[in-house]
């Protein structure tokens, strides 16, 4: 199946003259990884082709990708492919459903199968593993580079936590071994991805210093506008602290809570053992079995998300 997925990807991809890739907003590096190697690759592969990186600003990951100037006047009778996101809402850049076509590749679990083709491997630790797969499923007419290398590794990396998280397989080493033949440094690469502002450096001690852990492993930060304004950080920024919990003895499962300009707060959910992305799902999220995202619209929704967590902790425990 996945080569004949892969087959019409390919031949769609032949078929058009300009291709335009998105990926999610608030971007990670899978995110830009994926978007930017694909379209890297394709580059190489296809010289007389328009091809262009879609989506809004990139903050703090800037030396990974930056965007394209792309007008909307681009997506007439254009392919576009959108890598790394699982639902429509989340894509960056609305103009994308003005292309002719629409392909979605992915690795979260397929709650809305948008596009008019669909390829989605939940089993892959991220989707620019399976960009590498793409590429390896028809190497007598793609061509890899070492910039598209070097941005597939960062997407292997920020997803897999530096090849810490359970979905890191074997395919998954072998993919990477094969991605630092090419010609990039990924101690450099690798140091640049670990460092954070002195900003986030001070917020992530506040974060182990006031996390709250109840007696079921269940941990949360609640992070206000005004502690992100003392601390001088950005919602953007707040990723870098979301597996910090994780690090604590006896923290079995956790949320980060980030208050928003407009009141409402975003979710960010870890768990070591007990699936959480079912509750994500009910408060307007998703996401993986052990990594979710969900959106609370008061502290009332956040106390219910905690509640559930307690709910699969007993569970999981049991």
């Amino acid at each position: 199946m996945s080569q004949q997925l892969f087959d019409q990807i390919l031949t769609e991809i032949e078929n058009y003259q300009t291709i335009i890739v998105h990926r999610h907003q608030r971007p990670d590096p899978d995110a830009l990884g994926s978007q930017g190697g694909l379209v890297e690759i394709l580059k190489a592969s296809f010289s007389e082709k328009h091809i262009l990186k879609a989506g809004g600003s990139v903050t703090g990951l800037e030396f990974l990708s930056q965007m394209d100037s792309v007008k909307p006047t681009d997506y007439q009778n254009a392919l576009v492919i959108v890598t790394d996101t699982a639902n429509s809402p989340r894509i960056s850049g609305d103009e994308y459903a003005l292309g002719a076509k629409l392909i979605k590749i992915d690795h979260h679990p397929n709650d809305d199968p948008y596009g008019d083709i669909v390829y989605v491997n939940t089993k892959a630790s991220s989707c620019s593993e399976i960009i590498v797969d793409f590429y390896n499923a028809h190497q007598a007419k793609l061509t890899m580079t070492d910039e598209a290398a070097r941005l597939l590794y960062a997407g292997i990396v920020g997803d897999t936590g530096r090849f810490l998280y359970p979905g890191t397989t074997v395919h998954t080493l072998q993919v990477a071994a094969e991605l630092m033949h090419y010609h990039f440094s990924a101690p450099e690469l690798n140091n640049q991805l670990n460092t954070m502002s002195h900003s986030v450096a001070l917020l992530s001690g506040y974060v182990l210093q006031n996390i709250e852990i109840d007696e079921l492993g269940v941990g949360r930060v609640i992070l206000s506008q005004e502690i992100l304004k003392d601390f001088g950080v950005e919602d953007s920024e707040t990723a870098a602290v979301v597996s910090l919990p994780g690090s604590v003895e006896g923290v079995l499962l956790w949320c980060i809570f980030v208050e928003q300009p407009e009141g409402y707060f975003r979710c960010r959910l870890r768990s070591k053992g007990p699936v959480i992305n079912e509750i994500a799902k009910r408060h307007h999220g998703g996401g993986h079995p052990l990594a979710s995202g969900a959106n609370a619209k008061d502290l009332a929704e956040v106390a219910e998300i905690t509640n559930e967590l307690e709910e699969a902790a007993k569970d999981w425990l049991n």
